[in-house]
């Protein structure tokens, strides 16, 4: 059996860049979560308007999918990294004015302008990764990519536990903002250094060399096949799941396992962040022997039985399946996002911007399990997520089914 590698030597040095990507905006998507909490004690907003910090992240990403794919085709993937990286840092140097204001609107505006910076990361970053080597191995690629985002999101929470959530409220909402403050100031200047940077390093013109072959196609003729469009649809209830799953971590933890501190708890979320990298390292190794779409169903099945139980509130038992879902979600995006550009190409930086806009559904669900959570319970929100992994599962068993390259 002839061994393929996990990219061209050639490639290296790139694939290794490009991979450093997916941490930077690990640590912001999943501090989102912990400022989530903290919005809630120090803003006074209620568990529904607190899903509105998911709203601004993930939205950002629908907003951004496509003005991203097409600044990078134009200008190129060394500049489109340089923007993503500018409009990061600039976002977090808003958390300034924003904390000085109080005011919740003016984080969200934030938080907005950062995320527009992560998709166009984001919207860059996938296509290329998928392209760096053979194709058979692009859901691979991926999915070992992937695995230093879960890096990044280990970050994110023991960061914001430590110099957000560690604070003691002192019932000033300037001094008890603060620490977000300072945080977001430090992230905001290392990006920025790390963009200055970038800007004086050599990177081979990848993109422009892929997309200078063959005829180029138009948008038509990627909604032509019907793997790519189911593709969306399932990143859509994927993310959709993430973001109102983590969105809840820390308040499911408080709510329901004593003795809990919101620090304690955002240390329980880093811990679930390493679950799902774990998760993906297995996920990877594992599709060397089960074909990528058979191995997300499974996943999808075991994610349907962990939300059960978690929804039931059963102590430790309930509490151990939510840390351990983030295994079991672990290797949903890089997969779908792969199996949707199977066979596209030269169509795989357009296809890259749908996917990517696919992401608003981390925009929608967060305040939806809010409302039904200040109605019912945290526990009973957590039953909503089923109705994504299922969606999920239907693609991974009955919608993926990669049509021929069409050029």
């Amino acid at each position: 059996m002839e061994k393929i590698p996990l990219t061209d030597r050639k490639y290296v040095p790139t694939f290794i860049f490009v991979t450093s990507l997916f941490m930077l905006w690990g640590i912001a998507i999943s501090m989102g979560d912990v400022l989530n909490r903290h919005f809630q004690k120090v803003l006074g907003v209620s568990l529904a308007q607190s899903g509105l910090v998911q709203f601004s992240i993930f939205g950002a990403y629908f907003v951004m999918g496509i003005p991203a794919g097409l600044f990078m085709r134009k200008y190129g993937y060394k500049n489109g990294v340089i923007v993503g990286l500018c409009l990061y840092a600039l976002g977090a140097f808003l958390f300034i004015p924003a904390a000085g204001a109080e005011s919740f609107g003016f984080f969200r505006i934030a938080l907005f302008i950062l995320a527009c910076g992560l998709a166009t990361l984001e919207a860059v970053a996938h296509p290329f990764t998928a392209a760096l080597g053979d194709e058979r191995k692009s859901e691979q690629r991926l999915n070992f990519s992937q695995t230093f985002n879960a890096v990044g999101t280990i970050i994110g929470p023991i960061l914001g536990g430590v110099f957000i959530l560690g604070d003691v409220l002192t019932g000033d909402t300037q001094a008890d903002l603060f620490s977000v403050k300072m945080l977001y100031s430090a992230i905001g200047a290392t990006v920025f250094i790390i963009a200055v940077a970038f800007w004086f390093t050599k990177v081979p013109p990848l993109q422009e060399a892929r997309n200078a072959t063959g005829t180029q196609r138009s948008y038509r003729d990627l909604f032509q096949y019907k793997h790519f469009k189911w593709a969306v649809v399932a990143q859509f209830f994927n993310v959709a799941t993430q973001g109102g799953t983590w969105a809840f971590f820390i308040n499911y933890a408080i709510t329901y396992m004593p003795n809990m501190t919101d620090q304690h708890a955002s240390y329980y979320f880093s811990l679930s962040m390493m679950m799902m990298l774990l998760g993906r390292v297995v996920g990877t190794y594992l599709m060397n022997f089960i074909a990528p779409n058979k191995l997300l169903a499974l996943f999808c099945l075991g994610s349907i039985a962990m939300c059960l139980v978690i929804s039931q509130h059963m102590g430790w038992l309930s509490f151990a399946c939510l840390i351990g879902l983030q295994f079991t979600f672990s290797i949903m995006f890089p997969t779908i996002f792969g199996l949707g550009m199977k066979n596209l190409n030269d169509l795989r930086e357009k296809a890259s911007s749908f996917i990517v806009m696919g992401v608003v559904g981390g925009a929608v669900f967060p305040p939806i399990m809010g409302y039904v959570a200040d109605k019912t319970s945290v526990a009973t929100a957590y039953l909503l997520p089923i109705i994504c992994y299922f969606m999920i599962f239907l693609f991974a068993v009955k919608f993926y089914k990669p049509q021929a390259n069409k050029s």
